[in-house]
């Protein structure tokens, strides 16, 4: 634990800016402090409500019948209400990489752009919220040796991960990116897809990573709240890209997508490719995998399933929030130093209706 993140944590609790700033945690702050969520009471049993008079058609020109000469009136416009609420989703984990899913809200702290919360919405563990997974398997020769190992195990994760309501896609990459299928739950036609594609030709990861991100996630449209997740295995390296890695994680996280990275550079120690994988994932709330054999790739899969199922979901509404399309930090924190807490770094606020 460095010593900044201790301080913080240690300011946090001081001055009350747990989640009970926001509702939470009934007697972390004085109550003067804490804007009120609660309804307003309803009338209590013994109250006479006034009854309204009755109106006749005489007193009332509303009740009167239509003359069918006159046109009815136009419709009013359609006015698009702003929703403020951002909605977080998160895992928890300990010193050893455990999931920790026995929490409670009282036991984190968040700011926003700096700032707590102006109330919190809800605050829950969320193990069934409908996927849309993307597997993006790096298709250049820098991993042709590496290929089956990636393919079987891409198979096995939507075996193990699909229920019915998720849809998953499969996407090959090298210079260019290759949607071999698209979103469906059917898990032959997802085997289908992953065993067409073919390795060869250059690495174009960033641009890869910002057109899925732009094309795939930002555009999805679902009557309920679904989680996006893209599944990227690569070795990390780019010698083709036009967009930089910074432009990538800002569709990551524009789409609201978390991306978790498996390795595919075997070995005792990370190289520069590494780095690159820890950094996307970190941006976007998720984790990157590095396993020391091709064999034990399965592995990575397999913990990025339990992670997707051992998540918590927070929705709540930032303070002094504007409509300027600006780029607001997210800090989330466990007061538990034993505990390490995996979310998106921030979003992007959307712009004012011109």
């Amino acid at each position: 634990m460095n010593v900044g993140l201790a301080r913080t944590r240690k300011a946090l609790a001081s001055v009350g800016l747990l989640f009970g700033m926001a509702g939470f945690g009934a007697g972390q702050v004085p109550a003067a402090n804490m804007p009120s969520a609660d309804p307003q009471p309803a009338p209590a049993a013994s109250q006479t409500i006034p009854s309204t008079p009755q109106t006749t058609p005489a007193q009332n020109p509303a009740l009167q019948p239509r003359d069918e000469s006159v046109p009815p009136p136009a419709k009013a416009p359609t006015i698009q209400v702003f929703s403020r609420e951002v909605n977080l989703v998160f895992t928890v984990t300990d010193s050893k990489g455990r999931f920790i899913t026995n929490l409670q809200q009282q036991n984190f702290g968040l700011l926003d752009d700096q700032r707590p919360p102006e109330r919190v919405v809800h605050f829950r563990q969320e193990t069934n919220l409908p996927l849309r997974v993307g597997i993006m398997l790096d298709t250049s020769n820098s991993i042709r040796s590496r290929f089956e190992f990636e393919q079987q195990a891409a198979v096995d994760f939507l075996l193990q991960i699909l229920r019915p309501a998720d849809r998953a896609f499969v996407e090959g990459f090298d210079v260019q990116t290759d949607i071999s299928q698209d979103y469906t739950n059917s898990i032959p036609l997802l085997d289908t897809g992953i065993h067409k594609l073919r390795p060869g030709g250059g690495t174009s990861l960033f641009d890869s990573l910002y057109k899925t991100c732009r094309d795939q996630m930002l555009t999805l449209k679902d009557d309920n709240p679904v989680r996006r997740a893209l599944v990227l295995v690569s070795d990390g390296d780019d010698d083709y890209s036009r967009a930089h890695e910074s432009d990538a994680i800002k569709m990551c996280q524009r789409a609201e997508t978390i991306v978790y990275t498996i390795s595919t550079n075997v070995g005792p120690s990370k190289d520069k490719g590494d780095d690159v994988l820890q950094q996307i994932a970190d941006a976007t709330g998720g984790r990157a995998f590095f396993p020391t054999r091709m064999e034990d790739m399965a592995i990575g899969f397999a913990n990025i399933e339990q992670e997707l199922r051992s998540q918590y979901s927070l929705e709540y509404v930032p303070a002094d929030f504007k409509q300027d399309g600006s780029f607001r930090t997210i800090y989330l924190v466990s007061l538990d130093q034993r505990y390490q807490v995996h979310a998106r770094k921030g979003y992007f606020a959307p712009r004012a209706p011109q």
